[in-house]
């Protein structure tokens, strides 16, 4: 019998996770089809049960549900549960067990990129979601020095003071973040500034970004924001938000079927689906 997955959030039409995952299932020849559900937060309980009593193989969440949903799993991985919030959903013999593959996934993608990240001195930009995400992981993972700045810091505060890891923080207002900038080897952006179509702002100056810093943006449409566009005139190294996607994307499948797959085949079906190349 063919396996069901799939994504659920509201609004889902732009969800490209759908093209990602059923190529995949037709590569590795795997019975299996992934469907983008529609489902509004007043409908959630009922989806969660009729997911279930259909035999869901699993499926993933995304905005507005990442929350709300742990309540209605009957378990949850501690990771996801420190963080708050679940991303992706396995059927683990007709239970629902949530974890959260986005900041492992951002993880992931970046240590691509650099040698080490115990010794970077880190800045995370925002304090919603992927922040805490990404915080946590990175503070899971051993890295001992994590600042974070907020256009309202209290709520910078209250990340650092629900992190259950041992991580020294930091949090700043955005213009002492810019006047002292300089300090930070890896930078990430983590709010919807400068998401098309309003690609014209930026979360913060980076006059005194580090020559030799790495700077990442999650954001992925544009493939390159005018945050990014600035760091790299600065000469620093970036990343768009397309690594994120992917390798969280990429967790939840070998989290589904025990295969790790193909991340550049990943990587090119997004990109057909934004019609760019990758910057």
């Amino acid at each position: 019998m063919k396996k069901l997955y799939a994504v659920i959030g509201d609004p889902i039409g732009h969800s490209m996770s759908p093209a990602m995952h059923n190529d995949l299932f037709q590569h590795y020849k795997i019975d299996a089809h992934y469907h983008a559900l529609h489902v509004k937060s007043e409908q959630l309980e009922d989806a969660i049960k009729g997911l279930k009593a259909i035999g869901i193989s699993g499926f993933n969440v995304t905005i507005p549900h990442k929350v709300k949903i742990i309540s209605l799993l009957d378990r949850v991985d501690s990771l996801a549960l420190s963080i708050g919030a679940v991303n992706t959903v396995v059927n683990e013999d007709g239970q629902l067990v949530g974890y959260n593959t986005d900041g492992s996934g951002y993880l992931t993608g970046i240590r691509n990129e650099l040698s080490s990240l115990e010794d970077k001195k880190v800045l995370i930009i925002g304090a919603g979601g992927a922040a805490r995400a990404i915080y946590f992981s990175m503070a899971d993972a051993g890295i001992k020095q994590i600042d974070l700045t907020n256009r309202t810091v209290n709520k910078a505060l209250s990340l650092i003071h629900d992190c259950p890891y041992a991580v020294q923080s930091e949090a700043l207002e955005l213009n002492e973040t810019e006047k002292q900038l300089i300090e930070y080897d890896i930078v990430i952006q983590t709010t919807s500034i400068g998401m098309s179509p309003e690609r014209d702002y930026i979360p913060l100056s980076l006059h005194n970004l580090k020559t030799n810093a790495f700077v990442s943006d999650i954001i992925y449409n544009p493939l390159e924001t005018l945050f990014l566009q600035n760091a790299k005139e600065k000469g620093a190294s970036i990343q768009n938000g397309i690594s994120m996607f992917v390798h969280q994307g990429a967790l939840a499948f070998q989290k589904w079927t025990g295969i790790l797959p193909d991340l550049d085949r990943m990587k090119n079906i997004v990109l057909k689906q934004l019609g760019g190349n990758i910057c």
